[in-house]
């Protein structure tokens, strides 16, 4: 596949702040700001009196991670040759930023630039930490250092067939910590509302890897997508729109939930559609960027209504 005519050129960054800010693929950043959201949420439904200041920079330092890990992402996914030799991706969804592939930026300004939000978000973590409690320090070390093993040498985890399980607990650390600022405390009322978004973030995840499969199998990066033959691993896929949907009906019927968070499961449809296509098209990554769409719809309107739900709820 040539390159795309949406993909960024430098010719259209010569502003070199909008160059480092689009290089963080700030649209993808969406899926952070609604973990910190269900989080947060989390504790009012639970009782707990919101604080804005350090809901608002529990935010700011998430995005800033994500960020950080998405840029770190790319410089190794260049190093490793993986984005490079993607030539069936579905910019923007899969393929990296192409931020180096195409000359925007170099590696070596990628780098500084992914470690440099990293460190930003340490310090604010310190600060936010001292003002809240320790607990919040073990949150934001796993988190962080999820994020930077998932691609980062010598881990990389994703290319060991833990890329899925990166994901999922990296976006339950979002929601875990959102709660924990607020509260002060650990509780289990996080992962009830967290651990459905956690899993259909990480089904956008594993649908992701069939259009990048050919050129993560070049690179060596061994995930689950490549690991197993095509035709099973699709069914990766419903497993995990499964998981969700049992996670919220159990939390339901043991009362941790209102009968009304239900409803926050409809958007599952959406997944149940690109399954479909998915299905079909496995071995035709072009066909496949309905499926994308569709899982990404899923996951932010699932915890939009969520979101809503519990606030009414807290009423």
């Amino acid at each position: 596949m040539s390159r795309s005519a949406f993909e960024p050129t430098l010719a259209n960054f010569s502003n070199p702040f909008l160059r480092y800010f689009t290089a963080t693929r700030p649209a993808f950043l969406v899926a952070t700001l609604a973990a910190c959201l269900l989080g947060q949420t989390g504790a009012i439904y639970s009782g707990i009196q919101i604080q804005p200041l350090t809901a608002a920079l529990t935010v700011l330092l998430a995005l800033t991670v994500h960020a950080g890990v998405n840029v770190i992402n790319d410089y190794f996914d260049a190093l490793n040759g993986t984005d490079a030799a993607n030539t069936e991706r579905l910019y923007p969804f899969t393929g990296g930023s192409r931020f180096i592939q195409n000359g925007i930026l170099t590696p070596k300004q990628i780098a500084h630039f992914g470690y440099l939000l990293l460190g930003i978000t340490t310090v604010g973590g310190l600060w936010l930490s001292w003002q809240v409690g320790s607990g919040l320090l073990l949150v934001g070390a796993a988190g962080t250092f999820l994020g930077w093993a998932y691609s980062a040498v010598p881990l990389r985890l994703n290319s060991r067939g833990l890329g899925e399980l990166c994901v999922l607990l990296g976006f339950l650390a979002i929601v875990v910590g959102s709660d924990y600022v607020q509260r002060q405390a650990f509780s289990f009322q996080p992962y009830i509302v967290g651990m459905p978004y956690a899993l259909l973030v990480t089904s956008l995840l594993y649908i992701n890897q069939f259009p990048d499969r050919n050129a993560d199998t070049m690179a060596g990066k061994r995930n689950l997508v490549v690991r197993l033959p095509s035709a099973s691993a699709v069914w990766g896929y419903l497993l995990l729109i499964g998981a969700a949907m049992i996670w919220l009906v159990a939390m339901v019927q043991l009362g941790k939930l209102p009968v009304l968070a239900l409803l926050s499961a409809l958007p599952l449809v959406f997944s149940l559609c690109a399954f479909w296509v998915l299905r079909q098209f496995f071995a035709q990554p072009a066909q496949l960027l309905p499926a994308i769409k569709w899982t990404l719809a899923s996951m932010l309107s699932h915890a939009l209504l969520l979101v809503i739900i519990l606030l009414w709820k807290s009423q």
